[in-house]
C-alpha cells in the first residue's frame, strides 16, 4: 500500500532532478528539445510536498519515446504509456516508494505550457503557493494510508490554481 508522505521543501530536491536530468538526458538525446523540473519539488514557495521528483521533457516525437522502454526499465523506470493524457508518455520510478515521475510530451503540446505556468504562478504567488502545501500537509494527516483520497481531495484546488496559472499567463503576454 502507498502512504502519503508530505516532507518540508529542500534544496536536496533540486540536486537530485539535476542528477537525473543528467541520465535522461543521455537516454533521449537523439529526441531531446527540452528539460525542466515540475511540480511542488520545484517550488520553494509551496514549502513541502511529497519527496517525488516530477520531470518534464519535451521531445521531436512522442511515437518515438516507446523505444526508450527497455533501457528506462534498466534505470528503474515503469513505462505507463499515456497513463490517462493523451499525447504523454509517463514513467513512475521506485514503485510504492516513487522517488520521480516523467511527463514526456512532443514539443509544441499546450501541456509544456500548463505545467511551466503552473510552476511560475505558484513561484511568483507565494501565498497561493503556501495554500497548496497547507492542504497538502492537512490531506496527508487526513488520509496517510489512502492515497486516492489524498489526491482526490487536492483536485479541486490543484484546478482552480490551473484555471489562475492560466489566466495569469495570458495576461503577462497580453499587458493592458
Amino acid at each position: 500500500m502507498r502512504k502519503t508522505k508530505i516532507l518540508a521543501w529542500t534544496d536536496d530536491w533540486g540536486k537530485s532532478y539535476c542528477q537525473e536530468e543528467k541520465v535522461l538526458e543521455e537516454v533521449f538525446r537523439e529526441e531531446l528539445v527540452d528539460i525542466f523540473h515540475i511540480g511542488s519539488t520545484s517550488i520553494p514557495t509551496i514549502g513541502y510536498a511529497k519527496p517525488i521528483i516530477d520531470i518534464l521533457i519535451v521531445v521531436k516525437d512522442i511515437e518515438n519515446v516507446d523505444l526508450y522502454n527497455n533501457e528506462m526499465l534498466e534505470l528503474g523506470y515503469e513505462p505507463k504509456g499515456e497513463n490517462g493524457i493523451a499525447g504523454r508518455r509517463y514513467f513512475q520510478k521506485g514503485k510504492d516508494n516513487r522517488t520521480h515521475h516523467l511527463h514526456i510530451f512532443q514539443v509544441e503540446s499546450e501541456h509544456i505550457k500548463n505545467h511551466l505556468d503552473f510552476k511560475e504562478y505558484l513561484i511568483k504567488n507565494t501565498e497561493e503557493a503556501k495554500k497548496y502545501g497547507e492542504l497538502k500537509i492537512n490531506l496527508a494527516k487526513q488520509f496517510p494510508n489512502e492515497h486516492h483520497k489524498y489526491q482526490n481531495g487536492k483536485q479541486q484546488f490543484v484546478n482552480e490554481l490551473a484555471d489562475k496559472a492560466k489566466e495569469w499567463s495570458s495576461e503577462r503576454r497580453f499587458p493592458c
